[in-house]
This record gives structure tokens, sequence and C-alpha cells, in this order.
């Protein structure tokens, strides 16, 4: 059975393994090789008003997302990510993480506009977030550093109740 729940520190060595598979790697921004102190150093600093996702089965961590809500004039707005284990591709993990972020982005924080990037090979991501009412507001060209060259992003958002 697939549960979802707020992440821990106890949980750096599973995020760390999570974070460390290839597929994993080459879908976000990660480092390469995280190390479990890095993971727990990041859990004990993150700040307390981003909302962390681990997705667990058979007994380890098979997923995360996290929403970093903006600040000032971009309060009504957050930033997200999530990720896979590359064991559990394609079996809903993304689809259960992104449900249970839009639901606390809309009925718990009231936020408007979500807004993500994701690389423009990505194909899977990409539909996983069109299913869930996110559109394409741009191309960001050399996004990043990836597999030895600079790749492309296409940012992506998603408004609520705001036409």
């Amino acid at each position: 059975a697939l549960i979802l729940r707020a992440s821990r520190v106890e949980d750096a060595a599973g995020l760390a393994e999570l974070h460390g598979q290839p597929r994993f790697r080459w879908g976000t921004l990660r480092p390469r090789y995280p190390s479990i102190d890095v993971v727990r150093k990041w859990l004990e600093t993150r700040s307390p008003d981003d909302v962390h996702i681990v997705a667990e089965a058979e007994d380890r961590i098979i997923g995360d997302a996290v929403l970093r809500p903006g600040k000032g004039r971009r309060a009504h707005a957050a930033d997200i990510g999530m990720g896979v284990h590359d064991d559990f591709a394609g079996r809903g993990v993304g689809t259960a993480l992104m449900a249970a972020l839009i639901d606390t982005a809309d009925n718990w924080l009231d936020l408007k506009r979500l807004e993500l990037t994701v690389w423009t090979d990505n194909a899977p991501a990409q539909a996983l977030y069109r299913k869930f009412g996110f559109v394409e507001e741009g191309v960001l060209r050399a996004y990043a550093y990836r597999d030895g060259a600079y790749v492309d992003a296409l940012a992506m958002a998603r408004l609520r109740g705001m036409g």
C-alpha cells in the first residue's frame, strides 16, 4: 500500500537513496550523489513554511514532493518539485504526490498559482503536470547542465480561480 506523509529527519537515509537513483537525478536538479548528512541537514534547516511529503511503499521511500510557498507579494504562489524512485515510475506515485500537493495548496493554503520547471525532453512528467491543469508559460533556454550538455526547461504553472 502507498502511504503519503510528512517527511521527518529520520528519513534522511531513505531520501538520500531515492535522490541517488539515476532516472530520479536525470529528471531533477538534485546533486548527483547526495550524502545522508547533506539530506539530514536540509531536513533540519528547511523553511517551516515548506510542505515536504514522502511516499512510502514496501518499507522504503519511493517518492517525494515539496511545495515552497512564496512570501510578500508572491504569497499567493508556490514553487513545487517532485520525483519518484526509478523502480516505481509509471505506477501512480507521481499522481498521488501531485494530488496531495494540490489539495494542500487549494484547500489548506488558498494558493492561486503553482509553478514548476520540467526538462523539455521529459514527456512523462509534462503529461502528469498537464493532467493536473498545468500549462506551458515559456521555454527556459540552457536552463541547467545535465549529462555533459546544457538543456532547456519548460516553465509551467497552474492558476486557480484567476481565469
